[in-house]
């Protein structure tokens, strides 16, 4: 049988594909179970990736971008999770260089985008807070405006690249008497910034490699000119007009790590034996296996979908709600799966299973619960 190939890849990013690759088990790999240990990706880890091209794939290249498509970072994406790395979190550092380019000032954009690209700054986005999580319209966080800077105050946790990020995409409340016109998103640079501190890295079931932390503002102070997109009251509908994507980058990782369970469940099983022959062999593992194949290609030609309606510029909210729900649904389902075709073993660490099980719990907690994501789609039909 002819092995299923992406719409949307071609040869060169077969290419992009392999450098990427090799990068990954050369400059991530050995350093994976450390990783984890520290709860953090070392910091040059970030300037080696970006030395490489893997930073900023589809921002322009007059931003200091590698001025491909959505298909570069989708690659990059899949790579990292063939890998077994939820470690490195260029998923929200590529999200808050879309917000700068697609919302953000020439100025912004100059300003900020060649340094993300490098791996100088790296970007987190500050959202959750103690109490509010979906809920944006709410957030406690203030940015009040005083003279020709905008005053920050509050707290946020739950924030991916919480320790190593030195340029915050913080959602904050411009004006406190409004609900969603009353959100902006302010970026804050924290090198030496007073007032700016962050807290314990937070211990996780999975992606412990991941450096999540708490942050805390106490009278931060900040340019008005940092305010993205250089207009007050606009952040609400600007988070809302990136979430396609976003929802999009989550599904990509989410079906690659199916691709990953299966196979290194598939290698375990032929290689396993029970009563005097491979567990492959058995009709349960055989039709298990056959299930998790099935509805991994389903979300696969799905996701490949929506990865060209990106590209062509037409992916809608409500369709990468569905992949996002969806596809980390399943996710956490078939790595269940898996983890069970391995019994005892695939409840231990050193197996691949385990951490493709246990990081797999919080994809459909993040960028919108998949609660969230249902009711979302509800509202369409």
């Amino acid at each position: 049988m002819q092995a299923y190939r992406s719409s949307w890849m071609t040869e060169e990013l077969d290419i992009f594909r392999d450098a990427v690759r090799k990068f990954i088990r050369s400059e991530f790999v050995p350093h994976q179970e450390r990783w984890n240990r520290e709860q953090m990706v070392d910091r040059d880890a970030w300037t080696k990736t970006g030395d490489m091209g893997m930073l900023l794939c589809d921002i322009p290249e007059q931003y200091g971008g590698a001025g491909g498509s959505f298909a570069h970072e989708a690659v990059v994406y899949e790579e990292l999770a063939y890998a077994d790395n939820t470690s490195f979190g260029t998923i929200v550092h590529s999200i808050v260089a879309n917000y700068i380019n697609s919302q953000g000032t020439e100025e912004q954009k100059q300003r900020w985008l060649p340094e993300m690209a490098s791996g100088k700054l790296i970007g987190a986005i500050a959202m959750s807070e103690p109490g509010t999580g979906s809920d944006l319209q709410n957030v406690k966080t203030r940015a009040m405006a005083e003279g020709d800077q905008y005053v920050i105050n509050g707290s946020k946790i739950f924030i991916s690249n919480g320790y190593h990020a030195n340029l915050i995409c913080v959602v904050a409340k411009t004006e406190p008497s409004e609900q969603a016109k009353g959100v902006s998103l302010v970026m804050v640079e924290t090198d030496g910034l007073a007032g700016f501190r962050r807290g314990r890295l937070l211990r996780k079931i999975g992606q412990r490699g991941q450096d999540t932390a708490e942050l805390f503002f106490d009278d931060v102070r900040v340019p008005m000119e940092n305010v993205l997109g250089a207009t007050e009251g606009q952040g609400f509908y600007q988070l809302m007009n990136e979430l396609p994507r976003e929802r999009l980058m989550i599904s990509v990782s989410a079906i690659a790590a199916i691709e990953r369970a299966i196979e290194v469940t598939r290698e375990y099983v032929r290689a396993r034996k029970v009563f005097g022959q491979a567990v492959a062999e058995f009709q349960n593992t055989r039709f298990k296996l056959a299930e998790c194949k099935t509805e991994a290609t389903i979300g696969r030609v799905f996701v490949d979908h929506c990865i060209e309606r990106l590209i062509a510029g037409d992916l809608d909210t409500v369709t990468a709600s569905m992949a996002k729900y969806w596809t980390t649904d399943k996710q956490f389902a078939i790595a269940s799966e898996c983890l069970q075709l391995h019994g005892g073993y695939g409840y231990m660490l050193e197996y691949p299973i385990a951490n493709i099980f246990a990081d797999a719990r919080v994809q459909m907690i993040y960028g919108g619960t998949n609660e969230i994501m249902k009711e979302l789609i509800s509202r369409s039909l």
